[in-house]
């Protein structure tokens, strides 16, 4: 079969990543209010269904490694794609609050297998000068799954099972397109090969890597609030229309496609500016939010603010670790990514919790606060050290120019 053009695997990559993260995780706090109403659910108790699919994403993107050399590309590849049809489904005819959960903790697989998997098809059918760009580009593809929710929301209205069906029926073509078009393993790995451990990464690589992840765990933490109860906040709180949540989606998902730039701001302003700035946007429109949610003019601003600043920081820790671990382009994102899902995970329940205590607007400025101390705090710590990734092989330094 003929090999993917750069083009083509930035395509068909943003189109699975769309799907995995975008319909199958994060367009769950859009469809939420209308799901609470049917099923009776609580804030605390949505803000730990909510929080389900980031645990689980924990688990699978630590065996994604694992599975990518096990099954090889092409069959992960329709494994993440299958797996989100399925969880899609379930949330499409759960009938209680439980199956509910059920379904998206069964998307939140599918996303951490995703990542690795896409990195690894770039890293195999991509040119080094070209990966850094195809890899953010691909990973803005969770932005056009948000952006899809918007006319979902405005055709099913407060049908949320339709909406979730016809997710699924997209997520089964994703799976098609994997089949067909991602590069297939021509032997068996050996077992060395299955494990991380046997990848020769230095001491100063792997700190790299765990300053990069803290600072992605923060991110997370204050992520979870705007995705979960974004939609709630601008209904309960603003008095908007269910249907006006659409619109406000379609901001964040076409602001979101700015995250395609993360490898070029890396190469042109460097790690620790391009973290803070994407970091401070995110933690601006969180607290934009809280100034006036029945403002609409000021929540499509905050929602294009938020998708634009989360997908250029999930970008940046793609690209980033790819860049410190480019001899591991499979293993390098697994904990940034992990770090980031830990983040929401403890992120979504104590927002619930705040915003059940204090209300939505203190709960969304504590958080925003949270992001802009962390942002700053994180443009000196990979300032000071961001040297040290290239003392391992293959530096950072020459990661960077391809």
């Amino acid at each position: 079969m003929k090999s993917l053009s750069p083009l083509g695997m930035a395509t068909l990559g943003s189109g699975v990543i769309a799907i995995t993260y975008g319909l199958a995780r994060f367009v769950f706090g859009l469809f939420l209010p209308a799901m609470r109403d049917e099923l009776t659910i609580s804030a605390t108790m949505a803000g730990v269904i909510g929080a389900l699919p980031f645990l689980s994403f924990v688990f699978a993107i630590l065996a994604a490694p694992w599975v990518t050399s096990r099954l090889g590309i092409r069959r992960a590849g329709v494994a993440a794609a299958g797996l989100a049809g399925i969880g899609l489904m379930t949330i499409a005819q759960a009938p209680s609050s439980l199956a509910l959960a059920a379904g998206v903790l069964i998307c939140g697989i599918s996303t951490g297998l995703s990542s690795p998997v896409m990195a690894q098809a770039v890293h195999r059918v991509v040119p080094p000068g070209l990966r850094g760009r195809v890899n953010a580009i691909i990973n803005a593809g969770t932005s056009l799954g948000i952006a899809l929710a918007m006319p979902a929301v405005l055709v099913w209205a407060e049908a949320w099972r339709s909406a979730y069906i016809g997710f699924a029926a997209l997520a089964v073509l994703g799976a098609l397109g994997a089949f067909c078009y991602l590069p297939r393993d021509e032997q068996r790995p050996s077992p060395s090969r299955l494990s991380p451990a046997a990848v020769p990464v230095s001491r100063a690589q792997w700190l790299a890597i765990g300053r990069l992840s803290g600072m992605a765990g923060v991110m997370g933490c204050v992520s979870a609030a705007y995705w979960v109860f974004a939609p709630d906040a601008v209904i309960t709180a603003g008095g908007l229309a269910p249907s006006q949540t659409a619109w406000m989606w379609l901001a964040v998902g076409l602001g979101g496609l700015s995250g395609g730039v993360a490898g070029d701001l890396i190469a042109r302003f460097g790690p620790a500016l391009s973290h803070a700035g994407g970091l401070t946007v995110m933690s601006a429109a969180i607290a934009l939010l809280a100034v006036d949610p029945a403002n609409f003019a000021l929540v499509l601003t905050s929602a294009a603010l938020f998708g634009a600043g989360y997908m250029i920081l999930t970008g940046f820790y793609l690209v980033r670790s790819t860049q410190i671990m480019a001899q591991a382009p499979a293993f390098a994102p697994v904990l940034p990514l992990l770090a980031t899902s830990v983040g929401q995970v403890a992120g979504s329940p104590l927002a619930g919790w705040l915003v059940g205590a204090e209300g939505h607007a203190a709960a969304f400025v504590l958080f925003a606060i949270l992001g802009v101390a962390v942002a700053w705090l994180g443009s000196w710590l990979l300032n000071e050290r961001v040297a040290a990734s290239a003392s391992g092989p293959r530096s950072a330094e020459t990661a960077d120019r391809g």
